[in-house]
């Protein structure tokens, strides 16, 4: 039976005491009833992996100390997926789950021309994420930083060395992002825009500044479909 597994938002050491949250304290110690001497796995969100035994067990901070560590790799496809934000919150957090369960590196929230905003919920999103890590039992927590404005996120530094694809509906020249399954390699960069599409002048800004276009399909799918699509194609 897998050891139940919870987030720390601090690196930890070996033989270390590690007192958690309180939400976290609570589950332990009121939901899972778990006693001294139990065991749990904890991540810090950084490739590390702990394995913790129960010093003292409490609802409000739950007392561990570290027995045994090791570290994973980071993944092999780091993927940014710069995507707009859209007006309906639960759609965006769904993508915001999936996503991370499936192992996107980060997600860029974006404001572009027709971005229809939403209020930034960075501790609620960012709850999301981690409950999405422990839920797929990965050791590397997506990435999210604060919204940035299209032509800003498309002049940052570290984009530059990154295969970059903006996917957009516009009839052109552009190939299905899946032609380029077997050719990606870390890291990758993928703009997904609103529900409206980039307009024309964002597209070919993007593609000035390096971004192949793509297709993601016959179909037109929702901002946050389109952002799955990408990351089944880019990560898995």
């Amino acid at each position: 039976m897998n050891l139940p597994f919870f987030y720390i938002d601090h690196p930890a050491q070996l033989n270390e005491a590690v007192i958690l949250d309180e939400a976290n304290s609570r589950h332990i110690s009121q939901v899972l009833r778990m006693e001294a001497g139990e065991k749990v796995n904890l991540t810090d969100g950084k490739g590390n992996r702990h394995e913790a035994e129960i010093i003292t067990p409490h609802k409000k901070k739950t007392e561990l100390r570290i027995l045994q560590s090791s570290s994973r790799p980071a993944p092999s496809k780091a993927l940014t997926i710069a995507i707009s934000t859209i007006k309906n919150s639960s759609r965006f957090e769904w993508f915001l789950e999936k996503a991370a369960e499936i192992g996107v590196k980060k997600i860029q929230p974006l404001i572009c021309d027709r971005t229809e905003r939403q209020q930034f919920k960075p501790e609620r999103w960012q709850q999301i994420l981690v409950s999405a890590m422990l839920q797929s039992e990965q050791c590397w927590l997506t990435e999210l930083p604060e919204p940035k404005k299209f032509e800003s996120f498309l002049d940052a530094p570290e984009n530059a060395d990154a295969k970059k694809f903006v996917a957009h509906c516009l009839e052109g020249n552009k190939k299905s992002l899946a032609a380029y399954h077997s050719e990606i390699s870390s890291p990758s960069t993928i703009l997904i825009g609103p529900e409206g599409d980039f307009t024309p002048n964002e597209i070919e800004l993007a593609i000035l500044r390096g971004y192949v276009p793509v297709s993601l399909g016959n179909n037109r799918l929702r901002t946050e479909t389109a952002g799955i699509v990408a990351a089944s194609w880019l990560v898995i």
